[in-house]
């Protein structure tokens, strides 16, 4: 079986609630999910989920080959790009496109892509994480209600603009997951908005009321010496790692003891996953996949040894996708379905209008200009949070 071509759809997802973080919102919630189909000439097709905009550029390296040398061919990706470099929208595309080999060869063998990966147990304990910073109290709660009623027992705010605003929000949200454990686990996301004195002397704040279990992106990515500074000085772990590309950019931060609890975006793709995986096991450090539409990378955190906890961002999945998935006991039950288990209908996703999105000037995507370079706390906007 070869690979002869591919095909770009795009379907949204709508969260039914604005997403966002502290460097911005999709106040409309509802965001573009780019989809990537493999074709073969045996009429089996891969699919894959996130942004290709260099597709025209990758798919060479892997035209006319056979997709279960989906390992060989992910390298053969990254030397085809060599000269030009593989970051940015080049990583992204190379990550869809790998999501949709690994599809192509679990479907090959007839089984879910969880076996095929060698996974003994089809559950991934998973943690609750809404994209929730433009919530008022009131939604907040009911979002997090509806989580702990499908058994999670922990979760991951968006924060960072003002440690009183957190630390109440945090503490409704554990009182809400209380009926699954008497001590819930909380984390808290600052995204990349502090530098690292804002960032110990915030947290210190916060876990003065709260306990964290892990602070997320307290400083920027490349920040190793920085991330490091924030670890030895807080109680929290350190969680980061879901936007860098390629495991080069994790020798810095893993060399200075900047990390402890190793993230991979599940847009960069399941064997950037596996790999990432296996240095931090190197480490004896826990690795953990940040969410993504329909949940793909739960297959390989199903079947790596230091697995700690996958994000689920929505109890929904997007239009016209169907997902051999339930989300129960506080994660993720994978099916049974040959693949990803993800099943299209091509016809509900062609009604779709456009949608800007993740692409707004105002979303999460763009940095603000004062991100880092805030000297007092910013409350969030209450028109914001309605």
């Amino acid at each position: 079986m070869r690979i002869t071509g591919f095909t770009s759809l795009t379907t949204v997802h709508d969260w039914g609630r604005p997403v966002g973080d502290v460097n911005g919102v999709v106040a409309g919630g509802v965001t573009e999910v780019p989809l990537l189909l493999l074709h073969t000439d045996g009429g089996l097709t891969g699919i894959g989920l996130g942004a290709h905009t260099d597709i025209a550029r990758v798919f060479p390296a892997i035209e006319n080959e056979d997709p279960r040398a989906v390992v060989a061919l992910y390298d053969r990706m990254l030397a085809h790009v060599f000269k030009t470099g593989h970051a940015g929208a080049t990583f992204g595309t190379i990550g869809a496109v790998d999501m949709a080999l690994w599809d192509l060869k679990a479907k090959m063998a007839g089984e879910p892509l969880w076996r095929t990966l060698g996974a003994r147990d089809r559950f991934v304990p998973g943690y609750a994480s809404g994209l929730d910073i433009a919530l008022g109290d009131e939604e907040l709660v009911a979002l997090y209600t509806r989580y702990a009623e499908r058994g999670f027992a922990s979760a991951k705010l968006k924060g960072g603009r003002d440690s009183d605003t957190d630390v109440a929000r945090l503490k409704a949200v554990a009182d809400t997951l209380r009926r699954n454990s008497p001590r819930p686990a909380l984390m808290l996301d600052a995204n990349e908005s502090w530098n690292v004195k804002q960032a110990v002397r915030y947290i210190a704040e916060v876990e003065a009321q709260v306990p964290l279990t892990w602070i997320e992106e307290p400083v920027r990515r490349w920040d190793s010496a920085g991330n490091a500074a924030v670890s030895r000085a807080v109680k929290a772990a350190v969680a980061t790692g879901e936007n860098l590309v390629g495991l080069e950019q994790y020798g810095p931060l893993l060399d200075a003891h900047g990390v402890d609890v190793v993230q991979a975006g599940m847009v960069w793709g399941i064997t950037h996953f596996l790999r990432v995986s296996a240095i931090a096991h190197a480490r004896d450090l826990p690795v953990s996949p940040v969410g993504y539409n329909a949940n793909p990378i739960a297959h390989a955190a199903a079947a790596v040894p230091n697995h700690f906890t996958t994000e689920v961002q929505d109890l929904g999945m997007p239009v016209g996708l169907t997902v051999d998935q339930t989300i129960d006991d506080g994660g993720i039950r994978l099916g049974d379905e040959p693949g990803l288990g993800i099943t299209l209908d091509e016809a509900a996703i062609a009604a779709i209008g456009g949608v800007e999105g993740w692409r707004i000037p105002a979303g999460p995507h763009v940095r603000p200009a004062r991100a880092g370079l805030r000297l007092v706390p910013e409350t969030v906007p209450r028109a914001e949070r309605s």
